[in-house]
């Protein structure tokens, strides 16, 4: 069965967050990734300043695993843009259903709580939001990855590699797990917290 990766970008993504899962999900055999924007189909501009073409329209009813990086946070962030906007998280809260994993790196889990979606729900994100995402309703754990089966979400920047790591063991394997490691040569660190 072919595990089909909705990565969702926006103008001032982090670069990091999502290139490395992105990376780490790849190595495995049947992943389908795809870039995905709430907005549809156009150029993202990421806090890089590389252009990428998404060329893929806002489906998630197709999608088995949505993955959201961050953006930087604070005022004047691309995820506090994005949190004003309103546009993403309502699409994120949309796109809630049985049997899709919802999956965020570093400030993405703030764009998930702007959806609602970590309310009384484990979680991190990068350590300077962790205090405003437990004032929102979540409880934060301290943890590099933190697994409560349909939310998986990563402490800050490169824990997202480690998040895809954890992904690729958790869906296709320890040893699948095992070669992506290999390949990136990335010794995997921290904890993974996991609610069941």
């Amino acid at each position: 069965m072919t595990l089909r990766v909705h990565t969702v970008l926006y103008d001032g993504v982090e670069d990091q967050d999502f290139i490395g899962p992105v990376a780490a999900l790849s190595i495995a055999e049947d992943v389908r990734q795809t870039f995905v924007t709430a907005d549809g189909s156009g150029t993202v501009h990421t806090s890089a300043g590389l252009e990428i073409l998404v060329r893929s329209r806002w489906a998630p009813q197709s999608a088995d695993l949505i993955l959201v990086p961050g953006g930087g946070y604070g005022e004047g962030s691309s995820v506090d843009s994005q949190i004003r906007r309103g546009v993403l998280p309502r699409a994120l809260a949309d796109a809630q259903r049985p049997g899709v994993i919802t999956a965020a790196v570093c400030t993405g889990t703030m764009l998930l709580s702007a959806a609602g979606i970590t309310v009384g729900r484990p979680c991190t994100t990068h350590h300077i939001a962790q205090e405003d995402l437990r004032a929102q309703g979540a409880t934060v754990v301290k943890g590099r990855v933190v697994d409560d089966g349909d939310l998986v979400t990563s402490a800050g920047v490169t824990s997202g590699i480690d998040l895809g790591l954890w992904l690729t063991e958790r869906l296709f394997g320890a040893e699948a797990a095992q070669v992506a490691e290999e390949v990136l040569e990335h010794e995997r660190r921290g904890t993974v917290w996991r609610s069941a």
